[in-house]
């Protein structure tokens, strides 16, 4: 990092509780987790329960970005994916290990939401919470390539 270069200080709102305690790149549709927001942020649930969606932004924090390893690779590994930058895939060991991911909440309680979907294994520090808006998150017309829907099958 050059000295011209800003550091930022971020604080969780909480942390992830799952049943999954491994990293695992398939099945997480089933999976239903709560998200424990830290006592003194509980106030800001009000009026969530309203969506169907949230967007929750996460830390992985077992996640470590290797240069050499993770810059440029195929998708998981595999052998019939293409050779694509770390910014043209979804893969944990990232430059800067932020999640962001849109899930079905079920529910809030006092402690904080409970949703299914959400790809972060038990642990997980939560940065921020969003409510999933139409305006803002759906895209017109997206694109992705054929080799992400192979990619992606049995992931949710």
């Amino acid at each position: 990092m050059s000295k011209t270069e800003p550091v930022f200080s971020l604080h969780p709102i909480g942390c992830v509780r799952s049943p999954v305690t491994e990293p695992t790149d398939e099945g997480w549709n089933a999976v239903e987790s709560r998200i424990e927001i830290n006592p003194d942020l509980r106030d800001g649930l009000r009026g969530l329960g309203d969506f169907s969606h949230v967007v929750v932004v996460t830390l992985l924090h077992r996640a470590a970005f290797d240069r050499q390893r993770h810059l440029v690779r195929r998708p998981r590994g595999q052998a019939d994916m293409p050779e694509v930058g770390i910014f043209a895939q979804r893969a944990k060991d990232r430059p800067n290990p932020i999640s962001v991911t849109c899930v079905r909440l079920l529910r809030v309680e006092d402690a904080g939401p409970v949703v299914q979907g959400l790809d972060a294994i038990d642990g997980t520090p939560v940065l921020d919470l969003k409510p999933w808006v139409e305006e803002f998150d759906a895209a017109k017309s997206p694109r992705a390539p054929e080799w992400m829907s192979r990619l992606m099958r049995g992931y949710f």
